[in-house]
């Protein structure tokens, strides 16, 4: 029976940081990956499943690449040893109808991004002297994890995807990139983040398509704050005329403003100041008043005498 860990030594405490950079710089390569030793950890996997190699084994430039082919491999073997149809399958494909994929799109390990979970267990078992009969499986993670970016398996389907080549974030760690993608694949698959917001490629590759009206009449509301200030708040309310109906002596209570929107009309919004220092702009009933009643209305009382100014938000 192994022995029951009860407590961390001040020497192993001391090791928290040296892990901790080690596993965070895995999760964050850019690195080509190493298929070949990705490709041999996968495999490890389907022989301790008792399954024999898969039929097909894909080496991707994406994470997106390697779920979508994954799925759409496996949805044609699966016509082709069915039917023998060929010619549905690919009527299927080529019209882009991917409904079939959602059923095996949840097939994935998370390989490098899944870093956290490797430094937990490793640290467990090299540092702290874990012993447990089934660490031996463990490797396969841990061996994704220091190969590749993703992977994608079915019993006759592997697809493994490359890392990113780029990976850029801001100095909280975010995904945020104020000139291109905040992660990029090999394929040209990428994804746009604005201080960890998710942002449609527009906002960033071409700012003129993103209009004041477009900012602030945005359904997401996180994404309508990352909206303003991609394009600065001076400029929203400067190419509005936005017009102060009530302004706060608390910011985190905020400014009322009336603007008017082409197509739209006149409406009001409350310009408030989180928690964390960042500036929102919410729309509120046309009928409001004050930045108080506004405010109020936001956390859903119709009479702001009943709301109380929070002293701590979070």
């Amino acid at each position: 029976m192994p022995k029951k860990i009860t407590a961390i030594t001040p020497e192993q405490s001391a090791r928290f940081a040296e892990w901790s950079k080690q596993w965070i710089e895995i999760g964050l390569s850019t690195e080509p990956a190493d298929f070949d030793r990705a490709t041999a950890a996968a495999l490890e996997a389907y022989r301790i499943c008792n399954l024999k190699k898969p039929i097909v084994v894909l080496r991707m430039g994406s994470p997106f690449a390697a779920t979508v082919g994954g799925a759409m491999a496996w949805a044609m073997l699966r016509e082709f040893f069915g039917s023998q149809v060929w010619s549905q399958v690919w009527s299927q494909v080529g019209s882009l109808n991917l409904n079939f994929i959602s059923e095996g799109v949840n097939n994935d390990r998370g390989a490098q991004f899944w870093a956290s979970w490797a430094a937990y267990v490793s640290f467990f078992r090299d540092v702290l002297g874990w012993q447990n009969e089934t660490l031996s499986a463990f490797k396969i993670d841990e061996d994704l994890a220091r190969s590749c970016g993703w992977v994608w398996w079915h019993e006759n389907v592997l697809a493994i995807s490359d890392r990113p080549r780029a990976l850029n974030r801001d100095a909280e760690g975010r995904l945020h990139c104020e000139t291109g993608p905040s992660i990029a694949y090999p394929d040209g698959w990428a994804l746009y983040h604005w201080h960890g917001t998710a942002v449609p490629k527009e906002w960033i590759e071409n700012r003129a398509s993103l209009t004041p009206q477009a900012a602030l009449t945005w359904q997401n509301i996180e994404q309508r704050r990352a909206a303003c200030e991609i394009l600065g708040w001076n400029a929203i309310l400067s190419a509005l005329d936005a017009k102060t109906i009530d302004r706060d002596g608390d910011p985190q209570i905020g400014e009322l403003v009336e603007v008017s929107i082409p197509d739209i009309g006149r409406e009001r919004f409350l310009r408030v100041r989180c928690g964390t220092g960042r500036e929102f702009a919410l729309p509120v009933p046309p009928d409001m008043k004050t930045a108080l009643q506004a405010n109020a209305w936001t956390f859903g009382f119709d009479d702001f005498r009943q709301f109380l100014k929070p002293e701590i938000r979070t």
